[in-house]
């Protein structure tokens, strides 16, 4: 075996290794002791280091020996301090007392909780001024959105937004992009799921009067659906309630592309309004002169027999 003599590091002692470990050791710069004892008594040896802050001596076992040594936590901070100096305070101002106050985390616009709720504690009168102030400056009445910062008071103080502008002695604003109405789900007799409890009244009406129908059929070239569909003599007739109309821009300009389509595709549509089925004593009469003078027939006589002889669950087809 090739053997080199080696002095140990710690004892000044020389012995013999392998040249392979010899070689090893040289390579990465590895201390080489000749016993397990001189290499923990060389680790555990403390060794004279100075202090950076205050030059003061001090004594470390290697393994705690770093770049940089201090001789308390106090003479590490300075340092610190010196190479990273603090950030500049940056001043904002109270938007209620106009008070110069340091900025913490998060986007804070008051100096003191005392300011916040004075500032954002709202009363019904600093309410209405609000909404009367705005309405003068816009020349209209605000949206919801447009006021986000006392939408909270005013559901606390008047339940809603709309009560609280008709408190204001204003009428509220009608959606034009969102929904218009909440839907309330009816079931008519015939079991057709109806969007409100006037067309569950129509529905109703149809099946009284025998006339077969379907729900919700779309129109041609577009994603609009007719209310009802009945054929009379191999024609499709659409049946819609416009139970909003003149209620909404949204809702009108609906009404004025379902009759362009019927227009532009020949169809024939039966528009219903509100005022034909209320009061509920002249809806039969108002009803009667609507269908009676589409298909010419009296319906007190049997001209809608074709109709009739065709059962309740039998699809209507083209």
């Amino acid at each position: 075996m090739n053997l080199v003599k080696v002095k140990c590091i710690f004892c000044g002692r020389e012995f013999f290794r392998g040249r392979g470990q010899f070689n090893e050791a040289k390579k990465f710069g590895w201390n080489q002791y000749c016993s397990r004892k001189c290499l923990s008594k060389d680790r555990t040896k403390k060794q004279v280091v100075i202090c950076e802050n205050c030059g003061k001596h001090l004594k470390r076992s290697p393994c705690t020996i770093s770049p940089h040594n201090y001789c308390s936590s106090s003479c590490a901070i300075k340092i610190n301090n010196k190479k990273r100096p603090k950030r500049k305070v940056e001043l904002k101002i109270c938007t209620r007392c106009g008070k110069q106050f340091k900025k913490s985390t998060g986007n804070k616009k008051y100096c003191s909780i005392k300011c916040r709720k004075q500032a954002e504690w709202y009363t019904p009168q600093k309410i209405m001024g609000i909404i009367k102030g705005t309405i003068q400056e816009l020349g209209r009445v605000p949206a919801r959105r447009e006021l986000r910062g006392i939408d909270n008071a005013c559901r606390r103080f008047f339940g809603s937004w709309n009560n609280t502008i008709i408190a204001a002695g204003f009428q509220p604003n009608r959606s034009h992009s969102q929904r218009m109405y909440k839907r309330t789900k009816t079931q008519a007799s015939d079991g057709h799921l109806c969007d409100s409890v006037s067309e569950a009244i129509i529905d109703n009406w149809l099946s009284a009067h025998k006339i077969l129908h379907q729900r919700n059929i779309s129109y041609p070239e577009t994603n609009h659906k007719a209310d009802w569909a009945i054929f009379i003599r191999g024609r499709k007739v659409f049946i819609e309630y416009f139970g909003l109309a003149n209620d909404s821009p949204r809702y009108d300009r609906a009404i004025r592309k379902k009759k362009e389509l019927c227009h532009r595709h020949k169809l024939t549509l039966v528009a219903i309004y509100p005022q034909d089925i209320y009061p509920k004593r002249d809806m039969d009469r108002k009803l009667r002169d609507k269908f009676g003078n589409l298909i010419n027939v009296d319906f007190g006589d049997s001209g809608l027999e074709p109709l009739i002889s065709r059962t309740r669950g039998e699809r209507l087809t083209n």
